[in-house]
């Protein structure tokens, strides 16, 4: 396994979902945290909401993006390029693995710790790890410098 992997495998495995692993790895590369925002993502968790409806990999790789590129205060505006990033992104992502559902992509294989009633789904680490792999080459290509949000 590799450095990727393992992280993902270490925030998985204390409860985070693909969605606020995607978010809390890209705080941690530039050197931040952010709680709040990391808990207000738990609800994209399991196809948000738990529904198995849009994957947490696919919404949790669009926070990350915005996170670069989005508007985030009043006198900002979105990045000229946030739109094309969200478009590649997303259709790099169906094309990749088929689908944008939850349900479609890893069915219901998941464990239940029961002492926590916490549930774990089992088939997330590969998209993950390539999903997470492409979010860095997107922005990459529209001239964002990965772990650091302050313009140069």
């Amino acid at each position: 396994m590799d450095e990727t992997g393992f992280r993902m495998f270490r925030l998985s495995s204390v409860g985070y979902c693909c969605a606020q692993i995607l978010i809390k790895m890209a705080l941690e590369d530039e050197g931040t945290e952010n709680e709040d925002l990391i808990r207000a993502l738990n609800g994209l968790c399991m196809g948000i909401g738990s529904e198995q409806k849009t994957c947490g990999v696919l919404t949790g790789g669009i926070a990350v993006l915005g996170l670069y590129a989005g508007k985030g205060n009043d006198q900002e505006c979105p990045s000229p390029s946030y739109t094309a990033m969200v478009d590649e992104f997303t259709g790099w992502f169906r094309e990749e693995f088929g689908s944008t559902d939850c349900a479609d992509l890893i069915g219901v294989c998941s464990v239940i710790d029961y002492q926590t009633n916490q549930e774990y789904r089992l088939k997330c680490g590969d998209t993950l790890i390539r999903s997470f792999e492409k979010i860095r080459e997107i922005l990459r290509g529209h001239d964002f410098t990965w772990g650091s949000r302050v313009p140069d």
